[in-house]
């Protein structure tokens, strides 16, 4: 059974909140400000109460079920990094206080930026982009701003591979840079001769996704940042996979300029509704003082000996590209971030990226042969399978994803990567058992069995959601925004 809506329970008199009497005198309003009808729903406040908590019910979350999204890592958030994120100290500060009067959270900022220097192996760190498309748009303006800075003004073409992430594209041209793809060869890496094509003195940099969408490490990483940089462009990072590299691969070792990573992804701090997001961007020596500004830095060191610590504020970099949040970031994410990694360490980041690599690895040995995988090698923290077949033509992948609701399980992303037909990109990320892993590929399984079977109850489905299966397309020509109190 749906919920109604708000107005649909709407009772004339009901009242939620009784105000108290004014202790002030009461001044009326000019009759030019005083609505003549203000048509709000009529409730109290355990109807109101009530009717969030039933639609809360409603809802798929990682506190109630597997996420297996390709890419988008929605893996658990454990509840000590709310805890901390709600201690006084961090909540209840402002951003405009006196650097003096914060310094625990500098100390957390300034400690959260050489932990990601180290993780990546860069040299510095901003931790002021609010989303990883902002971590992109960072980069390629500092790309921008570094190539007109050594008078490089032709350089305005930016390479993306068909397997990145379709942020990419949108963050270059956003930028003013001038987008040209280039093709994956038969093993789900950027071909290479279709690189060295475009590789010449108008190229500014490659926006390289690694792993890729597809979950595979490109086996020629370290020739393609050889090319890009053998010309003079700069080679940016997408840093959403992360959590397949951590201690394992350091991008900057590999060569890498700059790249973004996504807290909410790698590090477990909310995403989604839940978010807000938080993309820092990591530089290599060169780009330092192209990061935007301020970033937290220590201004007067402490004294070891008279227990003093050092003293923390904020620099802008002498080539900064600018401001490009307001105040310092989402500093809720970064502790919560913080707190993931301090719980974790050094051996535990590692182990984070292993688990999260086997039970990709897993799920694709369990699924292999009754789905087809167009690019079939070992992946990293991700793979994609494509959900059709020859066979049975009627059956595509979102007739799949919609099935598995049936099941109690969320879908993984659809249609995407682009390049691989009716895909399905599963991340199972490192924090679901193998009994989950098991009753998510015995799920996939049997929806295998049923299409070939009876491939209607495949393409009817959801049959247990409270919503089945919307008309998309009525309902985008058809607004239905709002609705009359009392109808």
């Amino acid at each position: 059974m749906s919920e109604p809506l708000l107005c649909e329970m709407s009772v004339p008199g009901r009242i939620g909140v009784r105000f108290p009497e004014p202790d002030v005198p009461m001044e009326p309003l000019p009759d030019t400000l005083i609505r003549k009808e203000l048509p709000l729903p009529e409730l109290s406040e355990v109807d109101v109460v009530r009717h969030f908590t039933r639609l809360s019910q409603l809802n798929y979350s990682i506190d109630t079920g597997f996420y297996p999204l390709g890419s988008c890592t929605m893996k658990y958030n454990p509840k000590i990094n709310e805890e901390t994120a709600r201690l006084p100290g961090f909540a209840q500060v402002h951003p405009l206080q006196p650097t003096e009067t914060v310094q625990g959270c500098l100390a957390l900022m300034y400690d959260l930026q050489e932990w990601l220097k180290e993780i990546a192996g860069f040299a510095g760190v901003t931790l002021q982009p609010a989303a990883g498309a902002q971590g992109e748009l960072t980069g390629v303006l500092i790309i921008r701003a570094y190539n007109e800075s050594h008078g490089q003004f032709q350089r305005n073409k930016i390479l993306i591979p068909d397997s990145a992430h379709g942020t990419n594209p949108a963050t270059s041209a956003m930028s003013g840079m001038r987008v040209v793809e280039i093709k994956s060869d038969s093993r789900g890496n950027v071909d290479l001769e279709g690189l060295r094509a475009e590789c010449d003195d108008t190229l500014a940099g490659l926006m390289l996704t690694n792993p890729n969408t597809l979950g595979l490490f490109d086996e020629n990483v370290e020739e393609v940042i050889r090319l890009v940089h053998e010309v003079g462009g700069l080679v940016y990072g997408d840093g959403a996979n992360m959590n397949a590299l951590l201690g394992i691969v350091r991008p900057g070792d590999l060569g890498f300029d700059l790249l973004h990573y996504n807290l909410h992804k790698t590090f477990s701090t909310p995403h989604g509704g839940g978010g807000p997001g938080s993309g820092p961007v990591g530089v290599a020596a060169h780009l330092v003082d192209f990061l935007p500004g301020p970033v937290v830095s220590i201004i007067e060191e402490g004294d070891e000996a008279e227990d003093l610590p050092p003293l923390y504020g904020f620099v802008t970099p002498t080539k900064s590209i600018g401001r490009l949040k307001s105040f310092n970031g989402h500093f809720g994410m970064m502790v919560r971030a913080y707190t993931y990694m301090l719980m974790h360490g050094r051996e535990g980041n590692r182990q984070i990226a292993e688990y999260a690599v086997l039970n990709a690895n897993y799920l694709l040995a369990r699924l292999r042969g009754a789905y087809h995988v167009p690019f079939d090698r070992i992946c990293m923290h991700e793979f994609v399978m494509e959900g059709r077949w020859d066979d049975v033509p009627d059956i595509h992948a979102l007739d799949i994803a919609k099935r598995l609701m049936d099941y109690r399980f969320h879908p993984p992303t659809n249609y995407f990567p682009l390049i691989v037909h009716e895909a399905l990109m599963i991340e199972p990320t490192e924090t679901e058992s193998k009994q989950t892993l098991d009753a998510f590929a015995d799920a996939l399984l049997q929806i295998a069995h049923e299409a070939h079977s009876d491939p209607e109850l495949v393409k009817s489905a959801p049959h247990i959601t409270p919503v089945g299966r919307l008309d998309e397309v009525r309902a985008a020509k058809e607004l239905v925004l709002c609705c009359a109190v009392g109808t």
